[in-house]
């Protein structure tokens, strides 16, 4: 059974201020609602975390902010999406000084962007995660400087998005899902959704 037909009499929801995401999901024909999260994007994990598991954890943490408003029949999506470069994770850059160096960091090196996503209703929650690997060309300033100058990338995990030029121009080489890159596995996401549907049916 196709998903949009699992999904009648269902309430499908998207918590997330990501346009990217929201075009992706929109991009599997189901009918889905937006949950603005307003809540800081920073959020904080223990530092003990091992940093392949911080965007599972971050994404079980913005749906626990939603459960009150879940019923049997809503079925809720978070996400979080982290770019990891040298053991460390590049987050989203305070402003253009910032997003320089972060691009610069990852110039003629490959890093890895780990999405988590939860899918919660009222009773169930599933969590799982997608990692791809991302190798970037050895970026020139003037590059870096045209594209955070024109592209102003400071709502994205690593400074930049690679369906934009920078992406054009200095991506390699991608292993795993170029969606994922995007902030949304969306293939992991709809067999998830598929099998989450049918246990809601049962």
């Amino acid at each position: 059974m196709l998903l949009h037909d699992l999904l009648k009499g269902k309430r499908l929801i998207l918590a997330s201020k990501s346009p990217r995401r929201r075009e992706l999901l929109k991009g599997l024909d189901v009918d889905f609602e937006i949950w603005d999260t307003n809540h800081d994007d920073d959020e904080p994990f223990p530092a003990s975390l091992p940093l392949a598991d911080v965007p599972v954890y971050l994404a079980r943490h913005k749906a626990a902010h939603f459960a009150h408003k879940l019923d049997e029949n809503t079925i809720l999506i978070t996400c979080d999406t982290v770019v990891i470069c040298c053991n460390q994770i590049l987050g989203k850059p305070k402003d253009a000084a910032d997003a320089r160096r972060i691009l610069s960091a990852l110039s003629n090196k490959p890093h890895t962007v780990v999405t988590g996503i939860c899918i919660k209703s009222k009773n169930f929650e599933r969590v799982f995660d997608a990692s791809t690997e991302v190798h970037f060309k050895r970026l020139t300033m003037e590059e870096i400087d045209y594209y955070v100058d024109k592209y102003k990338p400071f709502d994205k995990a690593g400074a930049y998005g690679v369906q934009e030029w920078i992406g054009y121009v200095g991506v390699e080489r991608i292993e795993g899902s170029y969606f994922n890159v995007m902030g949304l596995p969306i293939h992991n996401l709809y067999a998830q959704l598929i099998s989450f549907a049918e246990m809601l049916s049962k």
